[in-house]
């Protein structure tokens, strides 16, 4: 399902107009040349979801929301297309582009275009993001030249932004979104004038539109042909003015019109019947594919672009930099799918695919759903909210099942006839965020053994620390051989029992009966795109090591250090918010300090400009740090495994910081909310984490995940910025992380979900985490972003849980770590729980571990499978990404090869095909279509633009350059293709 459905209905038209007299309008006119040519782009913008759901939208209901039924555009449209063959229309998808991870903008557009293909033989040759809130390099060039597009059109850049390219006739550039592909990923991008909707002059032409009809009809009062031309002619020579070439655009439509189409229509035949008549200006109907050819054909030089359109403002009071953090817990939720979904294909592929029983279909369309830009973004009204939460849940429930499946499949692969109907069953825990796990909360003290099987959707082996809720102490935990395995428990905090019970009833609608006493901990090694198995039972000799625990009083002036292993942090109790960095293999010894503050809401009461603080603004009015509470102690877990050290900031605020003994990162989980309102002033929470680097107003962060890219505090690389909001204006959108650097050493922090941050002073690092706001920022949401979850009578503010992670190192090691982490971030292990009585005869009647992979391979380091996926025919999409920059490491940002037999031992390849990005075209026949536009002066180097060079089709070797993704399609030899349960 494309996640923004925008019908464009276009073409050469010959319409017959009966009012009191007939009357032919010639609406036949194409491109003239020497002529300003007023291309007329005829569209609808129909949010998927916004003030109501996608359902209400297209069936027309809750109309007392908006008045808008999608049921209509489509209805009113389709025959205006079928009543005549020059008519034309076509399919886009709008997702969201700065709360989006490359990966899910990937799956969403795949799955448009896919669609697109397979139904109407069609493939786009258009971007059409014209109403996301900002603009990223990443859409540019992966979701731009990388899917084959010769062009990209948008509504929205930063006011200041756009009066200079007005000024400058720069509205339509040449955008280079990358470094590492340099001139190779260009394309023509165009900014409209204002928005998109038509141009000023009375141009909107819905039934009830207030714009004055022509009226041609001499027999009538009010005729007015040659003022609608002249003000058809004034408009056009006014855009002529800022934009280059004799061609410009004029986007006629904006949000749910051509529920009546015919209204549309009857004025553009009108218009360029008379305005052509006139010969001042030629007037047709034209498409954007249309558009960009006759810009192309003129020959003309174009400015270049380079990095993104972020933040954008519409005003110097409003900066939408607000929603990169709204609800947040939707953002996590989105994310946490996102990695479930890319694991579940992988093993929809391992058990085959089918169409009848469960799979991923309804994951992906909920999933593509949510990328719209206003779903991740946060901001739609609550109910809608709930029903993007409510398809995620509903889809996740289905490929649970396949998951479940398919891993008591393959632990059963000894069966002789594969696995049809698989005894064990398995169990998941979507809740275990908040210590809720019913799987492995079970009594162990009767014989009973806890099986887990632990999934690794990455192409490399992982050696990580997983928790899990446990009822006893008395327990240990066994790998794979059945050897016991070192483990610990950690005894659970109150405030997860609160935020347990409240959330869990919640959910199932009562108080789960059980409350357990402590996390058990152990570390497991995965194979790649495999899994390894562990019971836990009840322990005969030693078992778990149970944590230490110490508390220290803020009044004892006392110090204390974590971490077991290279890395470790020294407390001192009379300075709550500091520590000592000391990573003993890096020689890297920092101080840091960390603490928490809030953002006051702007409340609107500047009379010159109330803008409000809302969904979309973030507009602080004040800035107040949060003071720990001194008389509650520092608690601190020591383990052999990992350390802890809870803190309870304030009422609302509760935070660990953690330590792994084999990680070199610190883990910083906070509990936020619920955000307290009673003094009538909405907040925005965020952490500010401080070093003395100094990092000189620069700072770097991510582009959906992907590029990395320079910030430069209160600075603008295409204007001169006027600082109006020194902290709004200077939020980006984080989805992968954010760092800073010296001469010697950088600061990297990692998020687990789409947040807004910054680097708001030399040397430190902000992050918002939360927002609870109580008025309406008047963007169109209607709503103030209040999020409050009930419980029967039990109304609060919603609290959230999250994790972020940082970790300094010497100044050009950083990559490292936040490339392979950052990946394993958005892929986290998967759990599945069952209950047997022998955990020794189940190992020896089970397979306890599998790989998908040959098992003498793994992925290279730079190197990522982002997609494996099986489709309806049985061929599989692959794709495979580097993960660095060039020049980003001095190691691994070098071209890299990939055996793709390696990945299916099981499996005879017959045919690779490459594809484009989005999978709807093979790569080559994309490439030779594509535009090379002409850019004034030159711009990078040429040695950039290495990429890797064409499958090896005997050897079945792909390489991959730094950044690069590449897409295949694998045709498998039928005759030679072992079931893999059977054969594993």
């Amino acid at each position: 399902m494309a996640n923004e459905l925008l019908i464009l209905f276009l073409g050469t038209i010959l319409f017959l107009c009966v009012e009191s007299k007939y009357i032919a309008y010639n609406t036949s006119q194409g491109v003239v040349p020497g002529k300003l040519n007023v291309h007329l782009v005829a569209h609808t913008h129909d949010d998927v979801g916004w003030l109501k759901t996608v359902d209400q939208y297209y069936v027309g209901s809750n109309n007392s929301i908006q008045g808008a039924c999608v049921q209509n555009v489509l209805d009113s449209v389709v025959q205006a297309l079928l009543a005549d063959k020059n008519r034309k229309n076509g399919g886009m998808c709008m997702h969201d582009e700065a709360s989006t991870h490359y990966i899910d903008m990937i799956d969403q557009t795949t799955l448009g275009h896919r669609f697109i293909k397979e139904e109407f033989g069609v493939t786009p040759r258009v971007g059409w993001q014209i109403d996301p809130f900002g603009h990223s390099a990443v859409q540019a060039y992966l979701l731009g030249a990388e899917v084959g597009f010769d062009s990209l059109f948008f509504g929205r850049i930063d006011y200041q932004d756009r009066a200079k390219r007005k000024r400058e006739k720069s509205l339509e550039v040449i955008w280079q979104g990358s470094k590492s592909f340099g001139s190779s990923s260009q394309i023509f991008a165009g900014a409209f004038p204002e928005n998109y909707e038509p141009p000023p002059g009375g141009f909107y032409f819905e039934v009830n539109d207030v714009s004055p009809v022509i009226q041609d009809n001499l027999d009538l009062f009010d005729y007015n042909v040659e003022d609608r031309v002249n003000d058809f002619v004034t408009a056009a020579l006014s855009q002529a003015n800022i934009t280059r070439t004799n061609h410009i655009m004029w986007t006629m439509g904006t949000d749910f019109k051509y529920q009546y189409a015919h209204t549309w229509f009857r004025q553009l035949d009108k218009f360029i019947h008379y305005v052509n008549k006139d010969g001042r200006v030629n007037a047709l109907y034209s498409t954007p594919s249309i558009y960009t050819d006759a810009k192309y054909a003129t020959n003309e030089t174009w400015p270049i672009k380079t990095d993104d359109y972020f933040p954008y403002a519409d005003n110097a009071n409003a900066y939408w930099t607000g929603y990169f953090t709204s609800r947040p817990a939707i953002k996590r939720y989105v994310r946490l799918m996102s990695g479930y979904y890319l694991a579940a294909r992988q093993l929809e592929f391992f058990s085959g695919r089918m169409n009848s029983g469960p799979n991923t279909d309804s994951l992906a369309d909920a999933l593509a759903i949510a990328q719209h830009h206003d779903a991740v973004t946060g901001t739609e009204q609550q109910h809608v909210a709930n029903d993007y939460s409510k398809r995620l849940a509903i889809g996740y429930k289905e490929a649970e099942q396949l998951v479940s499946s398919t891993l008591a499949c393959l632990v059963e692969s000894t069966l002789p006839a594969g696995c049809q109907n698989p005894v064990t069953m398995f169990q998941q825990c979507p809740l275990l965020n908040i210590s809720y796990c019913p799987a492995s909360e079970v009594d162990l003290s009767h014989g009973k053994n806890l099986v887990i099987i632990v999934y690794n959707s990455l192409a490399w082996r992982r050696n990580e620390v997983i928790r899990i809720p446990v009822i006893d102490d008395n327990v240990a935990v066994h790998d794979s051989n059945g050897t016991e395995i070192e483990s610990q428990l950690l005894p659970q905090a109150e405030v997860f029992e609160g935020l347990r019970n409240f959330y869990v009833k919640a959910y199932l609608g009562h108080t789960p009966p059980n409350t357990p006493k402590y996390w058990l901990a152990f570390t497991v090694s995965v194979p790649p795109l495999g899994f390894s198995t562990y019971t836990v039972s009840t322990a005969k000799r030693t078992g778990s090591t149970k944590s230490s625990v110490n508390t220290y009083q803020s009044n004892e002036k006392a110090r204390f250090e974590v971490g077991q292993g290279n890395l470790k942090l020294t407390f001192s109790t009379d300075e709550e918010t500091h520590s000592n960095y000391v990573n003993i293999r890096s020689m890297m010894d920092k101080q840091v300090e960390q603490k928490y503050l809030y953002y006051s809401g702007y409340n609107g009461s500047h009379q010159k400009d109330p803008q409000n603080s809302g969904a979309y603004i973030f507009r602080p009015n004040g800035t107040y740090f949060i003071n720990h509470e001194r008389q509650v102690p520092f608690t601190v877990l020591h383990g052999p495994l990992l350390d802890e050290v809870h803190q309870q900031i304030n009422p609302w605020i509760y935070q660990i910081t953690r330590l792994h003994k084999e990680k070199e990162h610190v883990e910083v989980e906070f509990i936020v909310g619920p955000i307290p309102i009673e003094d009538g002033t909405g907040k925005e929470v965020a952490t500010k984490i401080s070093t003395a680097l100094s990092s000189k107003k620069t700072f770097y962060t991510d582009s959906n995940g992907r590029d990395f890219i320079k910030r430069i505090r209160d600075f603008r690389t295409d204007w001169d910025l006027e600082v109006n909001q020194p902290i709004a204006g200077n939020y980006y959108p984080i989805n992968l992380g954010i760092y800073i650097k010296d001469n010697k050493t950088e600061f990297s922090v990692l998020v687990d979900r789409s947040v807004g941050g910054s680097s708001l002073e030399d040397g430190q690092i902000e992050l918002m985490v939360h927002r609870r706001l109580l008025l309406d920022d008047s963007k169109g949401v209607a709503e103030a972003l209040n999020e409050t979850d009930c419980v029967a009578d039990d109304c609060r503010g919603l609290t959230v849980q999250g994790k972020f992670y940082y970790r300094i190192d010497p100044l050009g090691e950083g990559a490292k770590w936040r490339r392979t982490f950052g990946q394993e971030i958005y892929s986290p292990l998967l759990l599945a729980f069952s209950e047997k009585d022998d955990k020794d005869d189940w190992m020896n009647s089970h397979v306890p571990t599998f790989s998908g992979m040959d098992s003498s391979y793994t992925l290279p380091d730079n190197i990522a499978m982002i997609t494996l996926q099986e489709l309806d025919d049985g061929a599989v999409l692959l794709r495979l990404a580097h993960l660095y920059e060039i020049g980003e490491d001095k190691d691994l940002s070098v071209k890299t090869s990939v055996e793709l037999k390696k990945l299916f031992p099981e499996k005879k390849i017959k045919e690779v095909k490459e594809m484009s990005l989005s999978a709807n075209q093979e790569r080559t026949e994309m490439e030779k279509k594509r535009f090379a536009w002409k850019v004034k002066g030159s711009f990078g180097d040429e040695h950039v633009l290495s990429r890797g060079g064409p499958v090896d089709q005997k050897e079945l070797a792909v390489e991959l350059a730094p950044m690069e993704i590449r897409t295949f399609i694998i045709y498998f030899d039928d005759n030679d293709m072992p079931n893999l349960l059977s054969d594993a």
